[in-house]
């Protein structure tokens, strides 16, 4: 088993990448991506696109919508890395696999609860000296998305780690 984790690690890796990028950009939907990062204090108006009514929303409705995020987001690497190691014959251990998908979703809703001044990656960002790339968004770059993905990558390579513990082939 051991000769082949380095494969199953890169093949999960895959699969979970590849599933992030659909769950962050193609299942989220708008209401979700635009309240998640809503409080109290900084509040989110939302206008619906098909009634164009506007509603706001602070901190229980930022919760809840990155929350209701990143269930779909999990879900969707779920289904796709489960989909995928099957149809290469990887058995991942059903313990390894939510342990790796805890892990992605912790990771992701605390990233992903952008409060303006109290988010964790703009904390980060701000005591690593990236906080103007953080705010950065001209010239064609928006830092924030930018340090988001590498966030994620990471920590979507540390859940594909988690998830080869105890995997085999068929």
């Amino acid at each position: 088993m051991h000769a082949h984790r380095p494969a199953i690690f890169a093949a999960l890796l895959g699969l979970t990448r590849a599933a992030s990028a659909i769950g962050d950009f193609w299942v989220q939907d708008d209401f979700c991506a635009r309240v998640k990062g809503a409080s109290d204090d900084h509040p989110v108006t939302y206008q619906d696109p098909v009634t164009e009514s506007e509603t706001t929303h602070g901190t229980a409705d930022g919760r809840k919508a990155c929350l209701t995020h990143c269930l779909t987001y999990v879900a969707t690497q779920a289904i796709v890395a489960g989909a995928g190691a099957r149809a290469l014959g990887i058995r991942v251990h059903p313990a390894a696999a939510t342990a790796a998908l805890a892990v992605s979703f912790g990771t992701h809703y605390a990233a992903d609860r952008r409060i303006p001044g109290e988010g964790l990656l703009e904390k980060i960002a701000t005591k690593t000296g990236k906080g103007g790339f953080y705010k950065l968004t001209s010239h064609g770059i928006n830092g924030a998305f930018h340090l988001d993905s590498a966030w994620h990558h990471g920590w979507e390579t540390a859940a594909a780690l988690i998830a080869t513990t105890k995997a085999t082939t068929r």
